[in-house]
């Protein structure tokens, strides 16, 4: 069979004689033969299919990575493979769509042209529950709704019970503090220096660090953190771990947290789906939290918020076998924090609970008064 020149076969196929190269090197589109003196490659006729196929796909926006597991394929399981992966990226830019939505609202509010007025005070009703589960032998996972504080936390190891409680205790007395004009970098600056106190106190207790250290290692002991303090017309967000907060506005059902997970990280890069992640043999594996031997890291962010708004922050016991859409319509349509609690709590359980699941919801309102449930 007459082999092709690159150029020619570039031209056949739609890819540079760049492309081409690039593909050789990675193995995904090796030329039939390379001239052993001049170096030139030539490609079989047959070989088209597989070069238009690549193409297609790099036009879909395919990883190269993710072309090569396609293309080795029978074309029954390649169809599948792409229907999948184009799931994937309608999901991902309706997630992309809803962050833009947001990062939108939230900009505008620093407008002081749209800005609410700063008489109105804000505050906050919640409601709070933590629940074993089906199958955890013991609870580890704390939750707390006060008057300025939202926060939940999961802990893990011998003493996970013990940390997560030390955690939530670490940033109780910002509960206290009622001063409503606080800057927005001393708000931050109370989170972070609160997250320190809870990181020593744990580096403190006395059977906090395991045999192995290092994160959610087997054998240590730690806790993920995520916790909202509300001052005036702004919520400092905390957060360190895999639990996660959300906020349910007009725009709908925004998640404001990014897990600090290995299984994340394989979904950053594209080398896992959201939908193959609760299956994961290393789901719970954290690459960040708070524990006795790691220095702590947590992300802070500042928040603009408005009457009408609500909150939910909870451990992946929720959000492991409850689906985004499902916690967006129960709090959608839940009458108040604790009935949304209380149906939250119930949907996990009926999907097996096989984790501790810990939630908090709350109301953003504008009145004087504060009003606290909590279970």
């Amino acid at each position: 069979m007459e082999l092709l020149t690159i150029g020619a076969f570039a031209r056949a196929s739609r890819l540079s004689p760049k492309a081409l190269r690039l593909y050789d090197e990675l193995g995904l589109l090796r030329p039939a033969r390379v001239d052993p003196h001049s170096g030139y490659r030539h490609y079989a006729p047959a070989q088209l299919e597989r070069a238009r196929l690549v193409a297609w796909l790099r036009r879909l926006g395919m990883p190269l990575a993710r072309i090569r597991e396609v293309c080795e394929l029978a074309p029954a399981a390649a169809a599948e493979a792409v229907a999948a992966y184009w799931a994937q990226v309608e999901a991902d830019t309706a997630a992309r769509r809803d962050l833009a939505a947001f990062l939108v609202d939230q900009l505008s509010r620093k407008d002081p042209t749209t800005m609410t007025a700063s008489s109105t005070p804000l505050t906050l009703r919640a409601a709070a529950r933590t629940d074993r589960g089906l199958v955890r032998p013991a609870n580890q996972d704390a939750a707390h709704a006060g008057h300025r504080l939202l926060a939940v936390a999961d802990g893990y190891g011998p003493d996970g019970a013990a940390a997560a409680t030390t955690a939530i205790d670490a940033l109780r007395h910002l509960d206290a503090d009622d001063r409503p004009d606080l800057p927005p970098a001393d708000l931050l600056a109370a989170l972070e220096e609160a997250a320190g106190h809870a990181h020593q106190a744990l580096r403190d207790a006395p059977a906090a660090a395991g045999p192995t250290g290092g994160g959610s290692m087997p054998g240590t002991t730690g806790t993920t953190l995520t916790a909202l303090l509300q001052r005036g017309g702004r919520l400092g967000l905390l957060h360190i771990g895999d639990s996660r907060a959300y906020v349910l506005r007009d725009t709908g059902l925004i998640r404001l947290t990014q897990d600090h997970s290995f299984v994340q990280s394989l979904i950053d890069e594209g080398r896992l789906t959201p939908e193959e992640a609760p299956a994961h043999p290393q789901r719970a594996l954290l690459l960040r939290s708070l524990d006795a031997t790691t220095d702590v890291a947590p992300d802070v962010t500042l928040l603009e918020v408005r009457p009408g708004e609500r909150y939910l922050l909870c451990t992946d016991g929720l959000t492991g076998v409850v689906p985004p859409e499902t916690l967006q319509q129960v709090l959608a349509t839940a009458a108040g924090p604790d009935e949304a609690v209380t149906e939250l709590i119930a949907l996990a359980r009926e999907a097996g609970a096989p984790d501790n699941v810990g939630c908090v919801v709350a109301d953003v309102r504008a009145e004087r008064t504060t009003e606290v449930a909590a279970a």
